[in-house]
This record gives structure tokens, sequence and C-alpha cells, in this order.
């Protein structure tokens, strides 16, 4: 029962709460964040005060930084010695602290985030700017509290003859609690510093006239007067620093220098990074990136080839790497023992105020010891003026003490006054003494005169602080690094012209393998089929240029916008990369075709076709996107249906669109509404029981063929002028006698010229066709046979066509096709075509002749009694 009374009994919530509000309160005001009167974090302040102890100042030689640490940890500090020293050694690095206060000889670390030597190599001792915090820390100007042990005193604050928390800056994460402050510079600091003592009540605009922005160690550009303004009201804000470039024009190159990076940047990752971007080529025309910094200054050059927009390939740097950085003001520190986010209003003058107390604190001590020594002084005075008798009675006395003792009875002397007297040399008994005594008594009456007026007028105290702070300007003149612009710098980027422009050759497969390949592999390979899977199918190849784009579309009604240039190059038989490196494209989707851009602003129009007849125009100008890293729907899809194919127009053209019964419809192109590129397609043609097998886009001007290909293997040449012209949305005209013995199909069709070719693929074969190896055909006749094909399914055609960028038919004479419509086509319903008696052999022939030179309408076929 006696153990019982002893054990405390509380909730974990209780005690967990407890337990971390005084790990909380510990970081926050003894570790992690700065203290607004002196700028400093305990460690700092410790390391600072252990040095000046130890006498490691900067009149004197260097100590090793292993012995400091060593009494810092063994006398306030008591956490590990790598934290101490590593705290120490930033307290050195001219490139993080605007003002170092440690003057460390040895390997003290680099902008490169090399680390420091270890602490049995380096030695350090105070920098001489340091001790204008520590000035008067023993005249009892601060609080001195017991160390972590209670054996030694040890400031909580120092006396900081100048703001260093503006200054010098700081960074710190605690519970709940973080800080950001820049360095400044500071003679701006102190003018604002000396303007808000004189003036108290003053404006923030008052003061940000001369405190104008941040001042890194590192230099840089600060941009955006109204951001930096802002920042330093609140005491939160971003601020854009950018590095100092140049860009020099050589004789074969241009280069880019840079000469100083923003604040607290990896210089080596930096070039790093720039370098990678070189090395996967996300920019053409960089040549090298080089680091040339050495002990006389930082330097980093860029080379670029000489057709490359330098200004254009800066901006790209800025936006992707840490050339350009936003800074965050988050200026919060400790005030009256609490976490506060202060602009510089609120930290200029909790500094005054420390420094009001510490100048206050110092006049005391100072008026204290100035009064008991001027004290002293008139006793001596007194003693020397009745020497004989002062010392005929110390020669009487027994001892000091009855000598201080009668010397008091007899004279009228004070304790201390006797104390000096039976102390005093015989030296000082001379004539010449006597007048220095006088001297120093006139010298410390007016001393003390100035610490009491110091004491009993603001004014004067607030003077005082003056003409310290003028004094530290003076002695420690620190010229503006980093510039300050007034308005953010425009870092846009013209994509276009940071690719240099070269030809080559691109190819799509249906599968998604994508690759770009040079004309000279290209060359190099003539003859040779092209790289791919032998399951898949080409459905794209194309002469383009690296300033040009791809749309590719897939049959799930998506399209991927690809620009060129950042398509992997590869050799013409290799098999490619899948575009999902590029845009993630999920497996069930396969691509039915792409087309090449190379001006979205053109009057031209993307038509697109799905398998349930429906079809839309889209102006190109629509597929233009910024952001392509998924694929993007261009045409909303209903169930089970699909995109079958996608041409390009230029909204003067004809489309002829096909079903695999054998039916087509060929009208102009203004019978289909330009939509939107996500809404869903109107009827381009009316299926019974039916799909689209293509779509094509002609010129009506251009007399040329279509080239109908069925399964099984068939093929058949018509005449573009036969088909008549109809509405958007009917049935069409059947333009092939359908065999009664075997079920025919269409499978794919082509517009063609008299000289254009097609490579048939099925199983293992491949064969090139020429359009002018096969007569023309009337719309009633059966599918013709294949030459050497006969046996075989066609699995795929690919039109070589592709391989020109900006196809062309050639004309043939002044026939046209009559995009008018003149009458609906019901003459042309299945039935009656069915009714037609099969032609005989030698009248076919015959047509056939006539009809390789002198083409007729269907119309006058008709009429034909033979026929």
């Amino acid at each position: 029962m006696e153990n019982d009374s002893k054990i405390l009994k509380m909730s974990l919530d209780d005690i967990m709460g407890d337990r971390f509000g005084r790990y909380s309160k510990y970081i926050i005001q003894d570790r992690a964040l700065p203290d607004v009167r002196d700028g400093l974090k305990p460690v700092q302040r410790r390391i600072l005060y252990a040095m000046y102890k130890e006498g490691n100042l900067p009149n004197k030689p260097y100590r090793k930084s292993a012995k400091t640490v060593g009494v810092v940890i063994g006398n306030y500090h008591p956490h590990g010695d790598f934290s101490v020293y590593e705290a120490m050694v930033r307290l050195s690095q001219e490139w993080k602290m605007r003002m170092p206060l440690v003057d460390m000889q040895g390997n003290n670390g680099s902008i490169d985030n090399d680390p420091a030597a270890a602490m049995r190599y380096t030695e350090a001792r105070l920098a001489p700017i340091a001790l204008e915090l520590l000035r008067d820390i023993d005249k009892d100007t601060v609080e001195m509290a017991l160390n972590f042990d209670d054996t030694e005193y040890e400031p909580t604050v120092l006396p900081a003859k100048y703001p260093n928390l503006l200054v010098n800056g700081a960074t710190g994460i605690s519970a709940g609690y973080a800080t950001d402050i820049p360095p400044h510079n500071l003679g701006e600091v102190i003018d604002a510093t000396i303007y808000r003592i004189k003036h108290p009540h003053c404006t923030f605009e008052q003061l940000h006239k001369y405190i104008k922005g941040p001042d890194f160690p590192t230099g840089g550009i600060v941009e955006g007067s109204k951001e930096i303004a802002n920042a330093l009201r609140k005491g939160r804000g971003k601020v854009i620093v950018r590095s100092q470039t140049t860009i020099e024009e050589k004789k074969n190159m241009n280069q880019i220098i840079i000469t100083e990076i923003p604040y607290e940047v990896n210089k080596a990752e930096l070039v790093r990074k720039i370098d990678e971007i070189r090395f996967n080529r996300d920019i053409d025309g960089i040549l090298e990136v080089r680091d040339e910094s050495d002990r006389t200054g930082l330097r980093i050059v860029i080379d670029l080839k000489k057709d490359v927009d330098a200004n254009n390939t800066l901006n790209y740097f800025f936006k992707n790497t840490d050339l350009q950085k936003n800074y965050s003001y988050n200026m919060t520190a400790i005030k009256d023992k609490r976490p506060e986010l202060m602009g510089i209003e609120e930290i200029i003058d909790g500094y005054i105020n420390h420094e009001i107390e510490v100048v206050t604190r110092s006049s005391l001590f100072d008026l204290e010891k100035a009064k008991k020594r001027e004290h002293i002084v008139e006793g001596l005075i007194k003693a020397v003026s009745i020497l004989d008798e002062v010392v005929h009675t110390i020669r009487q006395s027994k001892d000091k003490a009855d000598a201080k003792k009668n010397l008091m009875a007899a004279y009228g002397f004070t304790e201390a006054q006797a104390e000096a007297i039976v102390m005093l040399q015989l030296y000082r008994l001379t004539n010449t003494d006597i007048v220095a005594l006088q001297n120093e008594q006139n010298e410390l009456q007016a001393l003390i005169a100035h610490l009491q007026a110091i004491l009993d007028s603001d004014e004067v105290l607030r003077g005082v602080i003056i003409d310290d702070l003028k004094a530290i300007k003076k002695k420690y003149p620190t010229p503006r690094l980093t510039k300050i612009q007034e308005e953010v710098r425009d870092t846009s980027i013209d994509d276009k012209a940071m690719i240099i422009s070269e030809d080559c050759l691109v190819s799509l497969t249906r599968d998604g393998y994508l690759k770009k390949i040079s004309l000279r592999s290209y060359k190099a390979s003539a003859g040779t089929p092209i790289g791919k899977k032998d399951d898949d199918q080409l459905c794209a190849l194309f002469e383009a240029n690296t300033v040009q784009t791809i749309l590719a579309f897939t049959n799930k009604g998506n399209y991927c916008f690809i620009p060129v240039h950042k398509i992997d190059e590869f050799k013409w038989k290799d098999l490619g990369k899948h575009i999902s490196y590029l845009i993630k494209v999920p497996n069930d989707e396969k691509f039915i075709g792409a087309i090449l851009v190379k001006d979205f602003q053109s009057e031209n129009y993307v038509v697109l076709a799905s398998r349930q007849g429906q079809i839309k125009r889209v102006a190109i100008k629509d597929f233009e996107v910024s952001r392509f890293s998924k694929p993007l729907k261009c045409m909303n899809l209903k169930d089970q249906d699909e995109l079958i194919d996608v041409q390009l127009s230029d909204g003067h053209k004809g489309l002829v669109l096909t079903s695999k019964a054998g039916y087509c419809a060929l009208y102009s192109e203004s019978e289909v509404s330009i939509l939107g590129i996500k809404a869903g397609g109107i009827k381009g043609l009316r299926l019974n029981n039916d799909t689209l097998a293509f779509m094509r886009v002609f010129d009506p001007l251009k007399v040329e063929s279509l080239m109908i290909f069925s399964h099984p293997s068939g093929i058949k040449r018509l005449h573009l002028s036969d088909i008549p012209a109809t509405k958007r949305g009917n049935k069409g005209v059947l333009i092939y006698k359908a065999p009664k013995t075997k079920q025919t199909s269409i499978i794919n069709g082509f517009v063609m010229d008299t000289n254009d070719t097609l490579d048939l693929y099925g199983g293992q074969e491949m064969l090139t066709i020429t359009a002018k190896d096969y007569n023309f055909m009337p719309l009633s006749s059966r599918m013709g046979t294949i030459k050497d094909f006969k046996d075989t399914d066609i699995s795929y055609i690919y039109d070589a066509r592709m391989l020109i960028a900006e196809p062309h038919a050639e004309e043939t004479g002044d026939m046209k096709v009559d995009l008018e419509v003149k009458a609906e086509p019901s003459l042309f319903d299945e039935e009656e075509v069915e009714t037609i008696e099969p032609v005989k052999k030698k009248e076919v022939k015959k047509k056939k002749e006539k009809t390789k030179f002198e083409p007729i309408s269907f119309d006058d076929l008709l009429k034909d009694d033979n026929f």
C-alpha cells in the first residue's frame, strides 16, 4: 500500500500531451528558432560565447575547432559534437552568412555542398564583427542563467550592437513553427534602424526606402518590387531570385555565362541538372556544360549551337532548374519568449527595445564603477594633501587593519578610501601623479555626468545607440551584392524556337511503337522492310520535321499529341519504343491513323469517322494543347462503337464513305458540321445491320480513282465521277455486285492516281500493286482478283504515299467530280441492283476498253440496251 501512494495514475493522452508540450516548448525556445534581439539560436550563441570566454579572439592565433566544440559541449550545450561543429561551420561560410561570425582556417565546405573537413583538421577564431555582438557582455548588460549542470553562467541573449537577425537571416524548423529569414544588407539595416530610432512611429514605406530587399551573399537578382514589399511588411511572402547571367556570341557558338546563383542553391547539383537536360535532349542545341569556378569566383559556362535562340534556352533553364528560384519569407522569431511572425517594423522594434535595455544596464554598470573610482580618487587626493600626517598615522599603527581604522577615525576617510591609501605605492606620491589624479577626477566627473544624462534622458540614450550603429557601419562597409529589379522578367518559352529544325521520318504502329528515323538511316536501308513486330501493323509513316507535331488517333476516340522532337531516334530496322514513355496509353487502345501537323493555326480540319457511321469535322486548332501526358478525347463514341478513320482536309474537299456491305456515299465536306473536339458525331452513312469500312477525303477538282479491297481478297477500281453525289446520312449506292456463292465484304479503300502504289500484306506474303495495272470497272461489276494474291487473305494494306508530307494528285484532264446533288439516287437501291443480269464477258471487255479511255456515268450505262 505504501508503494501505491507513490504511483501517479494518468491517461496516455494526458501523459503524451504533457510530455510533447514540454518538448515542443523546448525546441521552439531553445533550439530551432532565433531570438529577435540578437538573431541567434541557442547553439550559435553558446559557440560565440565559449570562444569569447576562451579568449579565441580575432587578434589571437587560430585554435583547433575540436577544442572549441569540446568547450561548448562540456560547458553549455550537451548535444552531439557533429551538430555543434556543423553550426560552427555554417557561421563561417561566406556563401550562407552575409556577415560570417566565425573565421575558420581550413576546409569549411563549399557551395557545391561538400562537407567541411573534420573538426580535428580545421582551426577557427571569432570574426571581428562577432565582437560587436558580444561587446559589453561583462557589464551585466544581459541576463545570465546557470548552464545545464549549474556550474557556470551563460547569457540568455547577447548584447548585439547591430540587428543581426535581419543581417544574417535564419532558417529552422521546430514543432509547429518554421522560419526562413533571408540576409539583408548591413548598411541598409543600420540606416533603417537609425531612422526608426529617430522616428518611432514612422511608416513601413519610410523604412522600405532603406531596406530595399534581401541581400544574399551569393548575389543574384531579386525581382518584383511589390512582392518584396509585401514580404517585408508582413513577414511572409515569395520573391523570385534569379541567377546573374550574360550571353556571349562566339564565332562558332553562343555561350551562356552564369556568375551568380540563387541563395542556398547547390552549384554542383545545378550543373548536373543542366547537363542532364543536355544529355536527355529535353531541348536541342546544348553542346556542353562546364563548371569553371575557381578561387576568383563562380563561373558556369553553357555552350550552345550558333543557330539556337540563347535567350529562349535561358528561359527554359530558369523554369526547369534552380537558376531561378522562389525564396519564401517566413520571418518567425522568438519575441518575449514566444514565437511570432514579424515584418521588418516589428523586428527592428524588438531589436531597439533590447538595445535600449542593454545601453541602460551598461550605463548603470559604468556609472557605479565610475562613482566608486571617483570616490577613491577623491580620497587619494585628500591623502596626498596631508601626506605627512597620513604617513605618521600609518607608521604608528600595528597592522593594515589598524592603519585603516586609524585613518578613518583621524581624517574621515571611508573604508574604501582607507583601503586605497594603505595599498598606495610610494612612487605614486610624486607631484606628477598628483596631477594625474586630479585629471582623472575631472574625467570621471564628466563621465558620471554623461552616464547620468543617458539614464535621465531617452533622447540621449537613443543617441548613444545611433552613434554605435554609425560606428559599426563605418567599420564594416558592405556594398550590396544582390540587385533589385522592379518588374518580374518574362521567362515564357517559345517551344518552337527551342527546337532545331531537322528533317526525319516518323513511324507509328497499331500497337503503339513509335520511332524517329534519320534520313541517313532511311537511305542506308533502302529496300529493307521497316522494323516492327511480326503481328503488328504500320499505321503511319511520315516525312516530318522536328518542329512539327503528330496527332495519333486510337480506336477509342482519343488522340495523342506528339511533338516530333520529343520522339526518341532509332534506326530504320529497330522496333522503336512504345509510346507510353511519352504518353500513358491504356493497353486496350489501338492506333488507327495519324496526321502530321505543321501549323495549328491553319484553316484545316480533321474529319473523323466511326464504325457505326458517325462522322464529324473538328478545326485543327482545337487539337493543340500544352500538356500531353495522356490521351485526349477527340470524339465521343457510343457503346461498342470505334473510331476507324481520320483524314485531314482543307474545308473544300469531298468525302467518300463505304460500308462493309459495299454501300458508298459521296458528298461535299460542307455537309458535315464543324463540332467541338469532345462532341459525338453525326450520321455520315445510313447503315442497316452494317458497319463502315472506310472514309476517304479527295479533291473534287482532280480526277481520281477509288480502289476498293474486299475479303476474301478482291480488288476493284472505280471512277470517283461514276459515284453520284448525295446528301449526308443517305444509304448510298452499291458499288459492287456480291457473288451468290460466297460472302464478300469491303475491308478498305483508297483514293489513288494512276501511278500510286499500295503494299498488300497477307500471312508471310507482300505484294506491291499500282493503280494503272487495273482497269476501271462499272459500279455493278463484281470484285476482281488480285494477281499473285489469289489464295491469301489481306491482313492489312500499307499506303506508301504516307512517306510524302503533302500528297498531291496528278491531273489527267479537265474532268472533275461533281459534288452537286441532282436527284435522289433511288435507282441505286439494293433490290434494283440485284435484278441486273450478269454482263457477258465480251461486252464487259468492250466496256472496260471504253471505260479505260472515255469514262461514262452509271446512268448512261443503264440506258444501254446491250447492257
